[in-house]
Formats: structure tokens, sequence, C-alpha cells
């Protein structure tokens, strides 16, 4: 189980350094196990999402006993604390990867490369991309390479208001990707939704974006049939300069700017658009599935799921792949219990585990299909929409993209704040962009 590319302290302390940041003191949780036999599993989570990962656990000792497991509880910068513990020879045996990030590590010879273990059991190689959303598998394909194996699918869609749609005598969006609207029949029902008192001063918003808003606005490219970047995966141009895209981005800041359907982007964070929604103070929200426990617990909420609307060039609605997986170390002495861990948690079993917590969307098809997913999300009739891991578009898979992210959102404001409309990206941020890409 070699890796193809080995990697030494000075490499790693390299790009921790580039990371740029310190790390703060891992909160090692128990399982019970500190000895040194132990194997170690780095991951993030919320408290309640690290409850799911200890279910997982509890159940993978019920069939292996004999391999103690533990877990390290990653800080704000789980890049900088696993570039600063692999330098150090603690890598961790089995590491959270995230889809933006993980290139970086891969570049730097982290992560084993699965497909040496794959290709030793082909039946459940095969097994399991039969049973996978090819779209959140492939993600982790870097470099000809399989650098993880999908754990979850983190992708947007659209919250809606049951009785604010009902009180506008809106008929439902639809309930499936395949049957999309349209932006005009988006906007037309965010205008219907979207409440003034008698001084003007809005009481009820259309639409709200809790999601970060250059990457919403992306998906509107997107969804107007262009991708972000071409290829998805180890891009080496951006499309922010094609007419199709630009048009999508200017459409979402239309609905802030020019339609006052949605609160002036740059004030939206002050205005906590998510407790707006939940509040029932705006009727549609775009954000995953993150929200939905939060929003379940709002006793007077009556809400659904829907699809991103298309554009006049668009052919189908999409979403983003959101997504983390697991790796392995590709320096663990603990290789053949660390897959044993990572075929367990991404299978079949721990899979329903993470069906049936509803703080997540399983990565496997037959996970999402099952009673546990549908049992923990009784309130949402549109349960097609969170199965939309085969109708997302990649966000960009490049060590780059840190630096590359923070253009962009410079970038993306100019236009929010309504200095230039999006036609500017034609003037030199698309070339700015591909400069990055192509010097990393």
């Amino acid at each position: 189980m070699a890796s193809s590319r080995r990697f030494d302290r000075r490499t790693l302390l390299r790009g921790a350094a580039a990371a740029g940041a310190a790390v703060a003191a891992s909160s090692i949780t128990g399982c019970g196990d500190h000895d040194d036999d132990a194997l170690t599993f780095f991951f993030q989570a919320k408290p309640d999402e690290a409850k799911v990962r200890l279910t997982i656990i509890d159940e993978f000792r019920k069939l292996h006993p004999d391999i103690k497991i533990r877990t390290q509880m990653s800080g704000p910068d789980p890049q900088t604390q696993i570039l600063t513990y692999c330098a150090g020879g603690k890598c961790p045996d089995v590491l959270m990867s995230w889809d933006l990030s993980y290139s970086f590590l891969a570049e730097r010879g982290i992560f084993e490369n699965l497909d040496t273990i794959l290709d030793k059991d082909p039946a459940y190689a095969a097994e399991l991309k039969k049973d996978s959303s090819t779209a959140l598998y492939n993600t982790f394909r870097y470099k000809n390479a399989q650098h993880a194996l999908p754990e979850q699918w983190a992708g947007i869609f659209l919250y809606y208001n049951k009785k604010l749609f009902a009180d506008a005598k809106l008929a439902p969006p639809p309930a499936r990707w395949e049957d999309a609207w349209s932006f005009d029949e988006f906007l037309d029902a965010a205008r219907a939704l979207t409440r003034r008192d008698s001084s003007g001063d809005v009481v009820q918003w259309g639409f709200v974006d809790p999601w970060t808003v250059y990457y919403s606005a992306s998906c509107f490219g997107m969804n107007n049939g262009v991708e972000w970047f071409s290829p998805s995966i180890d891009p080496t141009r951006t499309n922010i300069d094609d007419d199709a895209f630009i048009e999508g981005v200017q459409f979402y800041t239309d609905l802030s700017t020019r339609h006052r359907v949605m609160p002036r982007i740059e004030f939206q964070q002050s205005l906590s658009s998510s407790d707006m929604f939940a509040q029932g103070k705006a009727a549609m929200a775009l954000s995953g599935h993150w929200m939905y426990s939060a929003y379940t617990g709002q006793p007077d909420l009556d809400f659904d799921v829907t699809v991103l609307p298309v554009g006049p060039r668009g052919t189908a609605a999409r979403s983003d792949i959101g997504t983390t997986g697991l790796s392995i170390a590709a320096d663990s002495p603990r290789k053949e219990q660390a897959w044993e861990f990572v075929k367990f948690a991404t299978g079949p079993v721990g899979q329903a585990v993470i069906a049936k917590s509803g703080l997540f969307v399983p990565a496997l098809k037959s996970a999402l299909a099952s009673d546990g997913f549908a049992q923990a999300h009784e309130r949402v009739h549109n349960l097609e929409v969170f199965h939309g891991g085969d109708h997302a578009n990649n966000l960009p898979v490049t060590p780059a993209w840190p630096r590359v992210d923070a253009v962009i959102e410079q970038g993306y404001d100019h236009v929010f704040r309504g200095a230039a409309s999006a036609e500017w990206f034609k003037r030199g941020l698309a070339g700015q962009i591909n400069d990055l890409l192509e010097a990393q």
C-alpha cells in the first residue's frame, strides 16, 4: 500500500507555513483508548455531529473489538493541523477530508492512494461504485488517484415556507431536480412573497441567503448552463467570463440591488438570514442540509425543500458538490486497520447510521433510499431533493483554492456592492484567477 509520492518534514513544514496559522492543541476525546497501538481518527464536528461519529465507532468496534480507536478533534484550521501532525511524524491514521482542500494535502503526499487497496478487492470496489453517486465519488479523484471515499453530500437547495406560499396563493415549487423552475418563475414568486409596510420597509423577504454569497452567485451562474471552472477537478481556467455565467451571477445580484426581494448582499450576515427564515420573516432560504435540524427545531415553521431555478441558457437544475470523505495517511503504520474502519464508515452500515441521524445526507444511494433516512426527515415531503448528488456540479478542486478563493471573494464583492456589473469579470478578474491556476 505504498504511496506514489512520499513526503518529508521540510516539504510539510513549507506547506504548513503556506497555510499560515498556528495550531491550537487538539482535543482528544475518548473512546477510552490512549495507548500507542490505537488507530487515530481525525475529524471536525459540532457536538451533535461528533455524537454521530462516535456512534459509528461504537458500531465498528462491535465487529472489530481488537481495533482500538482514538479520536482527534480538529480545531478551526484542520489543514494546518494535519500538516503539522504529519511533519512531526504523528499523522493520524484516518483523516476527514474536504472537497475544497484535500488536493493541497494530496500534492504533499499525505494520503494513501486508495486504488491500491480497492484493486485488491475488485468485488467490493465494484459494489461500492454501483451504490455511490458517481459525482461524489469522483470528487476525491485527483491526478489519477483516489484520495478519499465520500461519506456525505453537503450540496445546497432552497428551503421554503409552505404557509407563506399558501398565504400568497402561490403553487408549491418543484419537488424534484428534474422538474426545475425558471429564473423568471423564481423571481415572480420572490416578488409575490416580499411584503412591505405602509412606509415601504420590508417586513417579509421573498428570499434570503444564509450561505456564502459568492458561492451562491456562482451556483446561479452554473444553473445558466456553464461550469464555474474547467475542468472542475484540477482546473486550468475559470468560466466566470462566459456570457451565460455572467448573466447568472447578475441575476442573483439583481435580486438584491434591482428587484429588492432579498436583503442587500453585504448586509445579509449581520441580518442573520437563517434566523429570518426560521422566524417566518423570509419565505425562501438558500442553504444546505446542515440547517435542517435547526429548522425542524422551530415548532411554528412549516417548511419543505425545493431545487434551484434554471436560467434561460441552462438545461437542468444543479446544486454544488459539497462533500467530505475519509482518507488514510500514506505513512500510517496501521493501514489495514485504517482501511477496515474507512470501509465500514463509508459502507452500508456506517452510512445507515448517518442516514438515521438526520444530521447528514449519506453518500450511498442505498442509505438515501432507506427507511431510516425517510424517518429522520418526516417533515419533508420533497425528499428527492436531498438525493441531489448526481444533480450537482463540483466546486473547483485545486491546491490553489485558498488564493483563488480570496481573489474571487474580493472580485464578486465589487459586483455585489454595485460598483460594477458582472460584465466586469471579463476585465481582469478571470485572467487573475487563471494566472493563479497556472502558477500552482
